[in-house]
């Protein structure tokens, strides 16, 4: 296969697998562009994206931009696009001599937006994926070039599964410059009837509804976190508070039954929900890192009729 000049756009660390992948292809990258760097940790100093940093390490050159469309781009053979975060427009997708081409972490049509991965696993599906798509100025709704398809974990995190996704696209993207440069790529239009939208996660998202099935609640829980992450209040019977944490990891379970209220904890450590009980099985303390319950119930309150709510 002949060697490419590539441009990488990117910013989140959905993309730094492959990115890094393509450093050591025998593949040229002539030019990576990310978003500008933004204030983050306790300091609120500058902090690069990672897709930035991986640049700098690398010593490649870096344009960090906040309009993608108003900059001189270099000649190039194909364009890569991954957890970019901007829109792009036409005359830039045709810039490259082979067209630019965007890994998308569903099965598209699926789930097309901002947080497929999460919403995935909030919807219950059993499998997602991968696709490699045509850039196009509809969202995600470019001609696909190719997919794979990857279980679900019973109780697997949207962070979890964020990770082996960003592994999987490794040898889809690989495939496809393979197929573009020998000219054996095939592009597959996207049926709009099947389109489903992964709307972008709000604080507003993760508020938990104890009256809701415990199976609903346990799948939002995995699905945001580890961000937004469902953060909760531990409160007595009179509202006053007892702790404050993040829910991680949870699964349905049988109920009790009918005396204790959506929300409480029951005598089995269980939260009565509207359907059945919501057992915790990770938990993130304020200021801590994640911990099996039982783990954090050896230092805190956990007890019988104390309520659970959303914060």
């Amino acid at each position: 296969m002949s060697n490419l000049n590539l441009i990488f756009c990117g910013s989140g660390e959905f993309g730094l697998p492959t990115f890094s992948a393509l450093l050591g292809s025998g593949h040229r990258i002539v030019q990576v562009i990310s978003q500008p760097d933004r204030p983050a940790g306790r300091g609120r100093g500058l902090t690069p994206t990672p897709i930035s940093q991986a640049a700098l390490d690398a010593k490649l050159p870096l344009l960090r931009t906040a309009d993608i469309n108003k900059e001189s781009l270099p000649p190039a053979d194909l364009m890569v696009v991954i957890a970019f975060g901007q829109k792009i427009s036409d005359a830039v997708v045709h810039h490259p001599r082979l067209g630019s081409i965007n890994l998308h972490a569903s099965r598209l049509p699926k789930y097309r937006g901002a947080a497929p991965i999460n919403w995935a696993i909030i919807n219950g599906e059993q499998t997602t994926g991968n696709s490699v798509i045509r850039l196009a100025q509809k969202m995600d709704a470019g001609a696909i070039l190719a997919q794979s398809e990857v279980q679900i974990g019973q109780n697997e995190t949207a962070g979890e599964l964020h990770d082996r996704l960003a592994h999987d696209g490794v040898a889809l993207v690989s495939r496809v410059l393979e197929q573009l440069t020998t000219g054996t790529a095939t592009e597959t239009q996207q049926n709009e009837s099947h389109a489903t939208l992964s709307p972008k996660l709000s604080r507003s998202t993760t508020k938990l509804d104890f009256s809701r099935p415990a199976e609903e609640l346990a799948r939002k829980v995995r699905g945001l976190f580890p961000w937004p992450g469902c953060r909760v209040r531990i409160c007595d019977a009179a509202g006053k508070d007892i702790a404050r944490a993040r829910l991680a990891r949870a699964r349905a379970a049988d109920s009790e039954g009918d005396r204790w209220h959506p929300g409480e904890i029951m005598s089995d450590g269980l939260i009565q929900s509207g359907v059945g009980g919501l057992e915790i099985l990770e938990i993130q303390p304020e200021s801590r890192g994640v911990m099996p319950l039982k783990d954090y119930r050896r230092g805190h309150a956990w007890p019988p009729g104390a309520r659970i709510e959303s914060v």
